[in-house]
């Protein structure tokens, strides 16, 4: 099954019967991920749809609120010194020297 197929299948389930132009609803979410949070993407395109819907947008218009809010990503400030989440690397205590054989565990 591809994404089309998925899109198709889903369409049906919800009872939606719409255009959708599948890669600009992914580029607004990897927008997102990549500028605001991982956990943005899903709620940015759930809005962008909620508003198309709301709107009754025609394929146009729905290219106008996506590349708005894409812009709206691509500006979220983030203070300057903090590091991309993606990037931090968060150190591993090292606890090679400590004795786990009596450490209890929970199933």
């Amino acid at each position: 099954m591809n994404l089309h197929d998925w899109i198709d299948e889903l369409s049906d389930v919800l009872d939606v019967e719409t255009e959708l132009d599948e890669g600009l609803v992914l580029d607004l979410a990897r927008t997102a991920a990549q500028n605001v949070q991982k956990t943005a993407a899903p709620i940015t395109t759930y809005l962008l749809g909620y508003a198309a819907g709301a709107g009754a947008a025609d394929p146009e218009t729905v290219e106008r609120l996506a590349a708005r809010a894409q812009q709206l990503a691509e500006g979220w400030d983030r203070p300057a010194d903090a590091p991309d989440p993606d990037d931090v690397d968060d150190e591993v205590p090292d606890d090679s020297t400590v004795d786990h054989s009596t450490d209890l565990y929970e199933d």
